[in-house]
């Protein structure tokens, strides 16, 4: 399958690539980057956005005025779909309105629900099941780092949230290995970890364990996220001590292999998930991560409105 084939087509998965696609658009992030390709449109973006963002809201915006299009914040606040419209009523409405739709928001079902009464591509700009744009940038950065994706390891500790699903999918077409390690009853839902694991190529292993040591030891890549994600606020000081052993500090990363990188999808708690030591030393490469949104969806955005 062609990055051809996803034109007009949604994203709200990375399982809705297959793993060429995956690599073409990877490599096509690359070349936006560094400026062999330029692609411009006169489009118009709209983003839907019920949680709150920095990266993912800015990094769309830039993206989309860099290709020559326009952007319109659909805030929730202010329109009449946080008054209770009906998700079908608002998506057909957009529909006659915007060429792409970015939908940042809780249920995966209501996503869908979007995708299915708008023609248009609708994005997952991150629901409470998947974060799949984030991790097209984190597959980029690492890609960057190391030439090569196939093969390499990578280590997510915390909680089986919404990035370490999008991580297992991503990490599985790419032919990357992938360990999650949490405390125990905090893993990824089973049926993303049996997805990913139909879906892995080139012999890449999904493994899930509630042992950080031992899921760092001779990792690539160690990857954190916040202990309690948006809508978790409440739960955030008792989840303290059941995630403390899960800690991106020295002591873990030193199990890591020596030329391993650190990555976190921000915001980040310094001194829970990650160690100030750890955020601002060497091995990270949580702001090239970072910058890398823009690129990542700057070319997702090409491919689905055709421009690629």
């Amino acid at each position: 399958m062609s990055l051809q084939d996803l034109h007009g087509k949604d994203l709200l998965s990375l399982a809705d690539l297959s793993a060429t696609q995956l690599q073409a658009l990877i490599q096509l992030v690359c070349d936006l980057k560094s400026g062999k390709t330029n692609l411009t449109c006169n489009k118009v973006l709209g983003l839907l956005f019920y949680k709150a963002s920095t990266r993912t809201r800015v990094s769309f915006t830039v993206a989309m005025y860099q290709l020559g299009g326009q952007v319109i914040d659909l805030n929730p606040k202010v329109t009449q779909v946080g008054r209770g419209e009906p998700i079908e009523d608002t998506a057909r409405v957009l529909d006659r309105y915007l060429d792409i739709l970015a939908v940042r928001t809780f249920a995966q079902a209501d996503l869908a629900t979007f995708a299915q009464y708008a023609k248009i591509p609708v994005i997952n700009a991150l629901t409470d099941l998947a974060h799949p744009c984030q991790i097209l940038a984190d597959l980029q950065t690492m890609q960057e780092e190391f030439g090569s994706l196939s093969g390499l390891s990578l280590t997510y500790l915390g909680d089986g949230n919404n990035v370490a699903h999008s991580l297992l999918l991503g990490c599985a077409l790419a032919g990357v290995n992938i360990t999650v390690a949490t405390p125990p009853g905090y893993e990824p839902l089973p049926k993303v970890v049996e997805q990913a694991q139909a879906l892995a190529q080139n012999g890449a292993q999904i493994a899930v364990t509630n042992d950080a040591i031992a899921a760092v030891k001779g990792s690539n890549v160690v990857y954190t996220d916040v202990w309690a994600s948006m809508g978790q606020e409440e739960e955030a000081d008792s989840r303290i001590p059941r995630f403390e052993p899960y800690q991106a500090n020295a002591t873990l990363m030193a199990h890591a292999d020596p030329k391993a990188i650190v990555l976190h999808c921000l915001p980040a708690h310094r001194g829970e998930e990650i160690t100030a030591e750890v955020m601002e030393g060497s091995q990270a490469r949580i702001w090239d991560q970072a910058e890398n949104r823009m690129h990542a969806q700057k070319a997702l955005m090409a491919v689905l409105l055709g421009l690629r």
